[in-house]
């Protein structure tokens, strides 16, 4: 084995700006709230699995990140063997780290001093105040970041997953992982020869699988999805100590506009999550109609950017807490959650979305999370590779699919009920489906049959136009189709349209408009319950885009301050109690 500094290293590239070098104005800015200091030959700066770490910025020397790093605390210099991978190699004007040192996750990877060097060292609390304060060196920090968190998903870095691509409990961990953007890899039983010794190493038994190996010291057996938001940064706290004046449930576009705004008001408010920041659009590879970004942005981008605002202005986020009831109590709300305690409010917010509809079609539940898929994400591109695709659905979420992962390599088929493929889909995606070779269209045909041996393997579809059917080789099947909202845990405690849809303001018709005992009346995106709101597409009426979505959350701030004030100062000055 030999040590680092003796590997003779050369200087990574920079890629889409994710290495950029500081210019000495902003490393003198940063100067002033960190420390200069020397580093040994094979010092440890960061490693795996370590929360609370320092950001560094090479002034002399050259330093690696790395992967699989040994637990050699408190032996120097560190050495490099078969397990370790270099990842990266930079040397002065650069800086270390990636975007969970300021999401307050853990490390993903390791960083080791090649040679004597010189670093500028600032703590991360300092680092996340200059990030989200000071624009002349925390946006350059921050697009890095994020380019290095997509450059670390993409080349399968980060926890690893051991267990079964056949497991459900291995595929559930592997969609919460995708969905909360953590780098990840599957270390899979039945086709990795890394597996067996990676058990052996960390010593897990095979009934203990799947396990969430962090570092080479922390594992987690058969996590549930709580355990590994809790592990992951993902959960702020599993028990609430404090009534919040405002509790969110979903954190898509709405709901995150809705936290950010309500706490850079000043208002304490907790955001809960079932599964991941950003929702459905936070898996979208690219939002193209979202004012201010004229080139596009991808919708893990506009969640992490939104979160690390709702972070900056205190909001407690929670990951892996589906909501079971919410009660009104002592002019407040008590909810439950799965995987945590009850959380205390003021005022509520319901922004919990909808979830894609199911073809009714025999034999497709079997292979969900396997080779059928309701979201098209970086693990699942990197799943499909060149195979063939099928992609049903009409509407932009759809298309955006069927470009995204014809863009990673796939030979998609788009199959489109509707006989025109721009009735319900956006021009400029419709045109660009169109252009695209990889992809061939199917309109005014729906898929009837599927079939595999464990797996998909093809497909039976419907032609309306000639009324026949035709067989085609699918190895995966994502499907658009419509959505129904998450709303089955408020059955009994407001109204719900026919549909399961939150009623609000106006369509409340038969629900009287006045709420006597706070002297007002109904407010537009208020439920039939006083205080409770609903935004973005679980609400009735409302319309199914992002930016409509963090309108709606944004506005519901404003009613939100009028129902506390009411609360604060009673109808006609007189103070009304709260919890």
């Amino acid at each position: 084995m030999q040590p680092f500094a003796d590997s003779g290293p050369v200087e990574t590239p920079d890629v889409s700006g994710a290495y950029p070098r500081l210019s000495q104005a902003q490393i003198e800015l940063l100067d002033r709230v960190g420390t200069i200091r020397a580093t040994s030959a094979g010092e440890v700066l960061t490693r795996e699995g370590d929360l609370g770490g320092d950001f560094f910025v090479i002034l002399r020397g050259t330093v690696l990140v790395v992967e699989g790093l040994r637990d050699v605390r408190g032996r120097q210099p560190a050495e490099v063997d078969p397990g370790t991978r270099i990842l990266e190699v930079h040397g002065p004007g650069r800086f270390l780290g990636e975007l969970g040192l300021v999401e307050g996750q853990p490390a993903f990877v390791s960083s080791v001093s090649a040679e004597v060097s010189e670093v500028l060292q600032i703590s991360g609390e300092d680092l996340r105040r200059v990030v989200l304060t000071d624009a002349a060196v925390g946006e350059t920090i921050l697009r890095a970041y994020l380019q290095r968190r997509i450059l670390l998903i993409g080349a399968g870095v980060g926890i690893r997953i051991v267990g079964s691509r056949f497991s459900r409990d291995t595929l559930r961990l592997l969609e919460f992982s995708a969905s909360n953007r953590l780098p990840h890899r599957l270390v899979d039983l039945e086709n990795d020869g890394q597996a067996q010794a990676i058990l052996d190493r960390v010593g897990i038994p095979a009934g203990d699988l799947p396990a969430v190996v962090l570092n080479a010291s922390q594992v987690l057996r058969n996590p549930s999805n709580a355990d590994l938001a809790l592990a992951t940064g993902l959960r702020a706290v599993k028990e609430h100590s404090t009534t919040y004046d405002l509790m969110v449930i979903g954190a898509g576009p709405a709901g995150l506009a809705a936290a950010v705004y309500a706490a850079s008001d000043g208002l304490s408010v907790v955001l809960k999550e079932a599964v991941g920041l950003g929702g459905q659009a936070g898996t979208s590879p690219r939002i193209e109609n979202f004012l201010g970004f004229p080139a596009g942005i991808s919708g893990g981008e506009l969640t992490e950017r939104a979160s690390l605002q709702a972070r900056k202005f205190g909001v407690q986020i929670n990951v892996a807490c589906g909501a079971r009831t919410i009660q009104s109590r002592d002019g407040g709300f008590r909810a439950e959650f799965n995987g945590s305690g009850p959380a205390y409010s003021r005022a509520a917010l319901l922004a919990t979305g909808v979830r894609y509809r199911r073809l009714p079609i025999p034999g497709l539940e079997e292979l969900e999370g396997n080779s059928v898929f309701y979201a098209a994400t970086v693990h699942e591109a990197r799943l499909c590779g060149s195979q063939p695709v099928t992609v049903v659905g009409g509407g932009n979420s759809a298309g955006q699919a069927a470009l995204f992962l014809a863009g990673t390599g796939a030979t998609v088929r788009l199959v489109v009920r509707g006989a025109d493929l721009r009735a319900d889909m956006s021009r400029y995606l419709a045109e660009r489906i169109e252009e695209q070779s990889a992809i061939t269209v199917l309109l005014g045909a729906t898929i009837v049959a599927v079939s595999g041996s464990g797996a998909l393997e093809r497909i039976v579809v419907s032609l309306r136009a000639t009324d026949e059917q035709r067989s085609f080789e699918s190895r995966y099947l994502f499907i658009f189709i419509g959505a129904v909202p998450h709303t089955e845990w408020l059955k009994g405690t407001l109204a719900l349209d026919d549909h399961g849809f939150v009623l609000t303001g106006s369509d409340l018709e038969d629900f009287p408009p006045e709420f006597s005992h706070l002297g007002r009346r109904r407010l537009p995106l208020e439920t039939s319950v006083p205080g409770m709101f609903a935004v973005g597409d679980v609400r009735h009426g409302s319309v199914k885009r992002v930016t409509a979505a963090a309108g709606e959350g944004s506005t519901a701030v404003a009613m939100i301050h009028e129902h506390l004030r009411i609360l604060r100062d009673g109808p006609m000055g007189t103070p009304t109690p709260t919890p």
